[in-house]
């Protein structure tokens, strides 16, 4: 489950203007001081590189004589230069590495990142459709799996990448990390520390984190002999409020779990601090676990023990394949998952059952 260059032509052929067989792209990318790939780009799709490269590229494939009659005629084809990402709720820390990892590779391809905040305009059908559209952006990476995937099967829709969340009825290549063995791991854990009383707490109904995550923990209680208990089972929507209401249900409950697994990082902070109000001591009463490890998660007292995704790593992928996409190396119906690996980090929030 754990991660954890060719020599430069001669002066006097890069001086020349008339077309040479022997120029080669390599000799574009050293003159250009660029890489063979952003050569490639430029020439293909010269619009969704910056001004500067296109301008270094293309003064260099003039003075090599490289391929100038191909460069004539993909400068027609325009592109926008960007690629939009549509995000629930873009203050949930979760994000943040994920839009870092993404504009680590999209920097290096010289595309924009354009984000845009689902949470706002989920009902808004004519905002959704502007952002799904190829004048906005040459690409799309989604990680909301509560939108119309009809929005994203018009024909003037630029390609997609769905990111973590999984847009049913919506063929297109996906990044994803392994949520069913990661909550199954937090189950072991627990179930290794005496805990046999394992409560709940799931991410909202129809989503697909939340059935990864709920397969998972129910795999886990039964390869350990354990029935998951409806009293024990809470639904939630991945935010503080969400662990507070949780927390209000256990402390009225005359049996209480050893131990809630929640299915992300927020829910368990909100469950937490509800139930340091209440008086209850984490683990002494109540061991938690969560899912994610945001930035949040080693700073509560305790610190949580979680579910690490890469999410930095989540997000170079995604955008790695929609540049894959863009660049003809990948279908952009193509359905096969990247699935990414997580890690189970132990920390204070969990301890022996008692």
């Amino acid at each position: 489950m754990r991660l954890v260059r060719d020599e430069l032509p001669r002066a006097s052929m890069m001086n020349d203007r008339t077309p040479h067989p022997t120029a080669r792209i390599s000799d574009v990318a050293r003159l250009a001081k660029v890489s063979t790939a952003t050569v490639s780009r430029t020439l293909s799709n010269p619009a969704i590189v910056s001004e500067k490269t296109r301008t270094a590229v293309l003064s260099a494939v003039q003075a090599t004589g490289y391929s100038a009659n191909v460069v004539a005629r993909n400068l027609r084809r325009q592109r926008t230069g960007g690629v939009m990402v549509l995000a629930p709720n873009l203050a949930n820390p979760f994000f943040s590495e994920i839009l870092a990892g993404m504009s680590d590779v999209l920097h290096e391809e010289d595309i924009n990142l354009i984000l845009a905040d689902t949470q706002v305009d989920i009902r808004s059908r004519r905002r959704l459709i502007g952002f799904a559209d190829r004048s906005r952006a040459d690409g799309l990476m989604i990680l909301d799996g509560r939108l119309d995937p009809t929005l994203f099967q018009r024909p003037q829709c630029p390609p997609v990448v769905q990111v973590c969340e999984v847009v049913e009825g919506l063929h297109s290549p996906r990044v994803v990390v392994d949520n069913a063995s990661g909550t199954a791991a937090v189950v072991d854990h627990l179930v290794e520390l005496g805990h046999r009383r394992i409560a709940h707490l799931s991410g909202p109904d129809r989503n697909s984190l939340t059935s990864g995550r709920e397969r998972g923990f129910s795999s886990a209680m039964a390869r350990h002999g354990l029935a998951p208990r409806a009293e024990w089972s809470f639904r939630g929507d991945f935010t503080l409020a969400g662990g507070e209401a949780a927390a209000a249900r256990i402390l009225a409950l005359s049996a209480r779990p050893s131990a809630i697994v929640c299915d992300n990082d927020e829910m368990a902070c909100g469950l937490m601090s509800a139930l340091h109000r209440a008086g209850l001591s984490i683990p002494g009463d109540i061991s938690v676990t969560g899912f994610d490890d945001i930035e949040l998660s080693r700073h509560l007292t305790p610190a949580l023990t979680t579910i690490r995704q890469p999410r930095r790593i989540v997000g170079r992928a995604a955008a790695a394949r929609l540049i894959a996409i863009l660049s003809g190396t990948l279908d952009e119906k193509d359905e096969d998952n990247e699935v990414i690996p997580v890690e189970l980090v132990i920390r204070g929030s969990t301890g022996p059952a008692r």
